[in-house]
C-alpha cells in the first residue's frame, strides 16, 4: 500500500462522500485537498476505491483488466443485475466482444465526417432557438436552449419525432438518475429507473415496428436492417442501444452547453474572446469539458490485482474515477483553476478513453463550438440574473439545473 500520502483502508481522515451535497455545489476544491491528502483511497463504509489523479484514471481507463460490465460481482456481493435482464444492457456496460460488436453497429453515425455533415442543420436550429431566446428580455437558458438543441439534432440523428420529447423527458431523466452505481442509489430511484426503461421500451418497440414496415434514412432504420439482416442484434440488444443513444446523445450535451455558458459568464475576458476569435472555438471547446467536467467519474471493475500509482487495487474491487478531479490535476494542467479558451495541449479525460471512450464526442464537439460561438457572437452582453445557480445532475453528471439570463445586459 505504499506510494500513496493518506492511501489504502486507514486513511478516513479524508473520503469521497459522493453523499455530501458540495460534491453537486462546488465539488473542485474537495477534489484538490483530496488529491493532495489521499489521491488513490478506499471508502470502507461503501466498499469502493477512489481515483483522483490523472495519471492514475488514465491507468484505469488504459488497462484491459478493468471492467465496465456491471453483472460482475463486486467485492463478492451478487450482480445487481438480474440474469434476465443481462443481455438488455446497453454497450456502455458491457465488455468485448459484445461491446465491440453493439458499438460497431452505430460507429459509423458518428464519425467526424458524418457530424460534421450535421454542422449546417445544427447552426439553423442554433438560430432559430436564439431568435427565441433574444426576443426576451429574461429567459431560462437551460429550458430555452441548451435543452432543446441536442434534443433536436440526436431525435434527427435517429428518427425519433421531436415532437414527442415531452413523452421522453421525464423518462430520460429517471435514467440519467440511475447512471449512478447502484449500491448509491435508494430504492424509488431505482424503481423510477426500471420504470422509465418499460416506457422507453415500448416506445422504441412501437417506433421499431414503424421503421420495419417504412424504413428511413435514419440511424433507427439502419439498426433494424442490421438486425434483420442476421444475428448481429437481439431485441433486447436493439431497444437497450438506442434507448442509450437517445438519453446520452441529449443528457451530457445539455450539461456542457449550460455549464460552458456559465463558465464563460463568471469569466468575461473569456466570454469576450470566445465571441469575438473564430480560432479560439475549437480549443474553447474542449477547454470547457475540461473545466466544467459534465461527466464528473466513471468506474471500473478490476478482474485481476492492479498497481494504481503504487497502491493495489484488488481483483473484484469497484474503483471510481474521479474524472473531473483528473481534469484539475496540476500535475497534468498547468494553472488548473484557470479557464483559458487557448488552452493548449489539453489532454483532459472529459469523454473518457481507451475502448469506452465517448462515442458521441464528435457530435458533442459540433454542437457545443455552434451553439457557443453563436450565442458570444449574438448576445455580447448576455448576463447572469443570479449568482446563486441552481445545480442538478446526479453523481456521475452535473450541471446548472437552470440559467437565469438577461438577454439585454
Amino acid at each position: 500500500m505504499d506510494g500513496a500520502p493518506d492511501s489504502g483502508p486507514a486513511a478516513g481522515r479524508a473520503v469521497f462522500d459522493p453523499f455530501d451535497p458540495r460534491w453537486a455545489s462546488d465539488p473542485f476544491p474537495l477534489f484538490a485537498e483530496l488529491r493532495e491528502r489521499a489521491p488513490i483511497h478506499r471508502n470502507e463504509a461503501l466498499g469502493f476505491w477512489v481515483v483522483l489523479r490523472h495519471a492514475d484514471c488514465l491507468t484505469v481507463l488504459r488497462d484491459r483488466r478493468a471492467s465496465s460490465d456491471n453483472t460482475r460481482s463486486v467485492d463478492g456481493r451478487p450482480s445487481p443485475v438480474p440474469p434476465e435482464l443481462a443481455e438488455a444492457r446497453p454497450f456502455l456496460f458491457r465488455d468485448p466482444p459484445d461491446h465491440t460488436r453493439l458499438r460497431g453497429l452505430v460507429a459509423k453515425a458518428f464519425t467526424p465526417r458524418v457530424v460534421e455533415s450535421l454542422r449546417g442543420r445544427t447552426q439553423a436550429i442554433v438560430d432559430e432557438l436564439l431568435d427565441a431566446v433574444l426576443d426576451a428580455d429574461r429567459v431560462d437558458l437551460i429550458e430555452s436552449f441548451a435543452y432543446p438543441l441536442p434534443v433536436r439534432i440526436i431525435c434527427e440523428l435517429l428518427g425519433v419525432p421531436v415532437a414527442d420529447q415531452d413523452r421522453f423527458r421525464d423518462w430520460s431523466a429517471a435514467l440519467a438518475r440511475g447512471l449512478d452505481p447502484d449500491f448509491l442509489l435508494p430504492p424509488e430511484v431505482l424503481a423510477a429507473r426500471d420504470g422509465a426503461l418499460l416506457q422507453f421500451s415500448t416506445y422504441f418497440l412501437d417506433l421499431l415496428a414503424e421503421r420495419r414496415r417504412h424504413p428511413g434514412d435514419d440511424l433507427l432504420s439502419r439498426l433494424v436492417a442490421a438486425e434483420d439482416g442476421g444475428e448481429v442484434l437481439s431485441e433486447a440488444e436493439l431497444l437497450s442501444t438506442c434507448i442509450l443513444l437517445l438519453v446520452a446523445g441529449h443528457e451530457t450535451t445539455v450539461n456542457l452547453i449550460g455549464g460552458g455558458t456559465l463558465a464563460l459568464l463568471r469569466h468575461p475576458d473569456q466570454w469576450d474572446r470566445f465571441g469575438t476569435d473564430p480560432g479560439v472555438v475549437r480549443t474553447g471547446v474542449e477547454e470547457l469539458v475540461r473545466y466544467v467536467s459534465p461527466v464528473q467519474l466513471t468506474g471500473r471493475i478490476l478482474t485481476e490485482d492492479v498497481d494504481v500509482g503504487g497502491v493495489t487495487v484488488g481483483a473484484g474491487q469497484f474503483a471510481m474515477l474521479l474524472l473531473a478531479s483528473a481534469n484539475h490535476d496540476p500535475a497534468q494542467f498547468p494553472d488548473p483553476e484557470r479557464l483559458d479558451v487557448a488552452r493548449t495541449p489539453n489532454n483532459h479525460l472529459g469523454f473518457g478513453f481507451g475502448i469506452h471512450h465517448c462515442l458521441g464526442a464528435p457530435l458533442a464537439r459540433m454542437e457545443a463550438q455552434v451553439a457557443l460561438a453563436t450565442l458570444t457572437r449574438r448576445a455580447p452582453r448576455l448576463a447572469l440574473e443570479t449568482d446563486d445557480v441552481p445545480y442538478g445532475g446526479t453523481v456521475v453528471l452535473r450541471g446548472p439545473a437552470a440559467l437565469p439570463v438577461r438577454c439585454s445586459g
